[in-house]
């Protein structure tokens, strides 16, 4: 099992940064990938970016050149650095793992409130 505690969520006003954070915990070593996905409750869940234990990316395509995720093996966690934010990105943000051989998330978090105003 795995467990992943996100942080780092709140108020911004808009054009403003925010960084989340995502601590994983138990058995690490069988995690592949790392993704934090979005959901507003007038949209469908939405992958946000996700990374590989090898640290290859891949953004959704309304945050390319705005967010960046990274990872740090040493901690187990993975951030997403957030600017330019705007209204659009209010939502709840979870951070999901993928074990290897998987196809879709295995584990996810609590989620955390990200609130951006105009």
């Amino acid at each position: 099992q795995v467990q992943l505690v996100e942080s780092g969520g709140g108020l911004v006003q808009a054009g403003g940064s925010l960084r989340l954070s995502c601590a994983a915990s138990g058995s690490v070593w069988s995690i592949e990938l790392m993704a934090w996905y979005r959901q507003d409750p007038r949209k469908e869940r939405e992958l946000v970016a996700h990374i590989t234990s090898g640290g290859s990316t891949k953004y959704g395509d309304s945050v390319k050149g705005r967010f960046t995720i990274s990872r740090d093996n040493a901690k187990n966690t993975v951030y997403l650095e957030m600017n330019s934010l705007n209204p659009e990105d209010t939502a709840v943000y979870y951070c999901a793992a993928t074990r290897y051989g998987g196809s879709k998330p295995n584990y996810w978090g609590q989620g955390t409130q990200v609130t951006v105003s105009s």
